[in-house]
């Protein structure tokens, strides 16, 4: 009898072990430690990819096997710190692709387990789209290839952070793993890791410094996307309210004695394009909305429309500040927040934290374009340099660094 119980025993045990190890290596669950799997270590062999490229692409290790030296960037879209070395990768890869460097960039993030407030420095998530939206705008020149949806990839070499380096030499051993450099604000940088590990590699010189810690965000992971999950779920069991605005309100309103960088839109319940854009508005409010910044929606709907108002908003789950046009003097209204208004909606502004208008759009939005002018906007709190580095993008003829936030 003890015998049998032993047998069931050790098959129930088997049965979940494999189980286990089934979800781990499918991200399912989180490992016990929540640290992600082991960095590859130096002197292994590169390990083999083939995966999606936002060329149309796909790009496997044995593509590059011509290339005296190979280096493996995991990197992304949404991570203020990867964003910061987004120029010095492209710099480097000038510098050495005609010299036998062969460069390829990968996405190691589920973008279902990154939460919007991470979103707050960013214009785009890390889905395969958004990688492509990334790179036609940064003119990225290197590939840039997808390992989110199964980061099967990624587990094998284990990035902790993004960006992480991985420089293998002609025989595709790995020579050299960390950061870019030893500084993610530019002018502080004293150190020069990866072109350092390059020319020695080059040079068939031992690597002197091989390992170094790489900051930046920690790789996504296919299990956090039940903190994403979560995370959502917390912001729509808030309420949503709606509050009567007079003439008085809109005029101040539109004076924004806020400090903040603020997105005011215009909507109404029976206009198809405004239902249809406002659940990015609301999403952009989700992703900056822990920063200098704020979203008002206002319903030009008549006051005795409030409970469809409310309706509306509730679908949306809009727990932003949402007001209503308090009387039926509607165009008086209009013209308190906006003179020049010339009452069609949807109607989204974008006022700066003094006051001036830095968007002004009637009909649908940009979203994209509407978002790289918000995080060019915000000013900076936790990563200085960043918003600079977003503001040469956006205002290209801007002459000063930060230039003037209106």
């Amino acid at each position: 009898m003890n015998s049998k119980i032993e047998i069931v025993s050790r098959f129930i045990f088997r049965v979940c072990a494999t189980s286990l190890a089934a979800a781990l290596l499918a991200g399912a669950v989180p490992p016990a430690d929540e640290t992600g799997p082991p960095t590859l270590a130096l002197g292994s062999a590169a390990p083999d990819f083939c995966l999606p490229g936002i060329d149309g692409q796909t790009h496997c290790l044995k593509d590059y096997a011509s290339a005296k030296v190979l280096a493996v960037i995991f990197t992304c879209n949404h991570c203020p710190t990867a964003q910061l070395y987004e120029t010095r990768i492209k710099k480097l890869v000038a510098d050495y692709q005609d010299r036998g460097v062969a460069f390829v960039a990968i996405n190691p993030n589920s973008p279902d387990a990154v939460r919007l407030d991470e979103l707050g420095y960013t214009d785009v998530s890390d889905s395969f789209d958004e990688m492509k939206i990334r790179a036609a705008y940064r003119h990225f020149n290197f590939p840039y290839l997808y390992d989110g949806e199964t980061q099967a990839v990624s587990r094998v070499y284990g990035p902790t952070a993004t960006p992480h380096l991985f420089i293998f030499d002609s025989d595709r051993k790995l020579r050299y793993d960390g950061r870019v450099d030893n500084n993610p604000r530019e002018a502080y940088v004293t150190r020069q890791d990866a072109r350092l590990a390059l020319d020695e590699i080059l040079a068939s010189k031992p690597v002197e410094v091989a390992h170094t810690p790489a900051i930046g965000c920690s790789t996504k992971w296919i299990y956090k996307e039940k903190t994403r999950e979560a995370a959502i779920a917390k912001i729509e069991s808030q309420p949503v309210t709606v509050k009567a605005a007079s003439a008085a309100d809109l005029k101040a309103l539109g004076a924004n004695p806020s400090g903040k960088v603020l997105l005011v839109d215009f909507w109404a319940t029976w206009c198809g394009p405004c239902l249809e854009e406002m659940p990015e508005l609301e999403t952009m409010h989700r992703m900056y909305g822990h920063r200098r910044f704020d979203l008002v929606t206002v319903s030009v709907n008549y006051p005795d429309e409030k409970p469809g108002v409310q309706q509306a908003l509730e679908r949306q789950h809009a727990t932003t500040t949402n007001l209503l046009f308090g009387s039926t003097n509607i165009y008086d209204l209009m013209a308190a927040f906006d003179p020049s208004w010339n009452a069609a909606v949807p109607y989204t502004v974008l006022l700066g934290p003094k006051g001036g208008v830095l968007y002004k759009r009637q009909g649908p939005v940009d979203a994209p374009e509407l978002r790289r002018i918000i995080v060019a906007n915000l000013p900076d709190d936790d990563y200085i340099g960043h918003q600079a580095y977003w503001r040469q993008a956006v205002y290209p003829d801007e002459r000063a660094a930060g230039g003037d936030q209106k």
